[in-house]
């Protein structure tokens, strides 16, 4: 058996584990003080490592069933426990998930802060877009439910601008988690700019899925890919595919967005620039929604043979984020 001399390397691991262990209490015990409910019930599944089929297994065996989607909801704040029944089993989730008993019951009360009373949880494509309708006829012809049974855990996005100012091209890799069984499909949105043609976009399955039923609306810009997976997918399984939109076909680029009807996942967004038509200044900003102002404004360097700028978003929230850019 190997030794390790006192106050080597091994000590020196275990008293880092053993502060890691004790930040993340702090931060859990932080959120069980200050709410709200999905941010406590997220903080806790995260601290104790248990995934949503574990906690609904666990849950089962003490006589109470929850499906994994509304566990989902919950911590991601979609919805908020109400019912009876509901209420029962948060209280049975202290158990659960070791926490002090009402811990997670009282911020339930109407009474107790929460931090997203203000804004509700979900938006509509409506207010995300401008050419809503469009793309809602669009989705409801590809059969799309409210949230397509996926959530995303890690988002990727590269987008391309051309010489010509244009935008190129963008790429996507994927991870994302089914809540409800038997979801084999994702649909990708792509919104050109003014005087795209989205009949002449075209559409790439990079790695993990295929393309399936396309469809488009010219005079909003906007078009809907179906990407099929080569499996069904349980609730709790993760997924990770590749897609892309070869573009080209509208005038002067001037900002690349991203909306968000859920809360949850990282997203993290790069754009590069061809050396022939470099911007003058990058910004990167947030909006409410489609016809807000732009928020959070914050510059980005453009430098480097890269050519190229970035934003992280760790937790994302609904709405819009995006990168603009001006022209010299």
């Amino acid at each position: 058996m190997a030794r390790t001399r006192p106050g080597g390397a091994a000590g020196r691991g275990n008293e880092a584990g053993a502060a890691g262990s004790g930040a993340a209490e702090a931060e859990l015990a932080r959120a069980l003080r200050t709410g709200p409910f999905h941010v406590a019930l997220r903080t806790a599944l995260s601290v104790r490592g248990l995934a949503l089929h574990r906690v609904q297994h666990r849950l089962a065996q003490r006589g109470v069933h929850v499906g994994v989607t509304s566990l989902s909801y919950w911590q991601q704040g979609a919805r908020r426990p109400q019912r009876p029944e509901s209420l029962r089993a948060v209280r049975v989730l202290e158990d659960v998930l070791e926490l002090p008993a009402h811990s997670l019951t009282r911020l339930l009360d109407p009474a107790a802060p929460a931090a997203g009373a203000a804004r509700p949880a979900a938006r509509s494509y409506r207010s995300l877009v401008e050419e809503s309708r469009a793309l809602e006829r669009l989705l409801a012809e590809l059969e799309s439910p409210p949230d397509g049974g996926l959530h995303t855990v890690c988002h990727l996005e590269r987008v391309r601008i051309g010489a010509g100012r244009e935008l190129r091209g963008r790429d996507s890799h994927h991870v994302v988690r089914a809540h409800r069984d038997g979801v084999d499909r994702y649909l990708a949105i792509h919104h050109g700019d003014e005087g795209c043609d989205p009949g002449r976009v075209a559409v790439r399955a990079n790695e993990n899925c295929r393309v399936g039923r396309v469809r488009w609306h010219t005079a909003a810009g906007v078009l809907v890919a179906e990407l099929l997976f080569d499996t069904r997918l349980r609730a709790g399984d993760t997924h990770v595919f590749g897609y892309g939109f070869d573009d080209g076909t509208a005038g002067p680029s001037g900002e690349y967005v991203r909306g968000f009807s859920f809360a949850g996942g990282q997203y993290v967004l790069q754009v590069r620039f061809d050396a022939a038509a470099l911007p003058a200044r990058c910004l990167r900003f947030t909006r409410s929604s489609a016809a807000a102002p732009r928020g959070g404004l914050q510059e980005l360097t453009l430098a480097g043979r890269h050519r190229m700028v970035h934003l992280v978003e760790p937790c994302v929230r609904p709405g819009i984020v995006g990168i603009a850019w001006e022209w010299a």
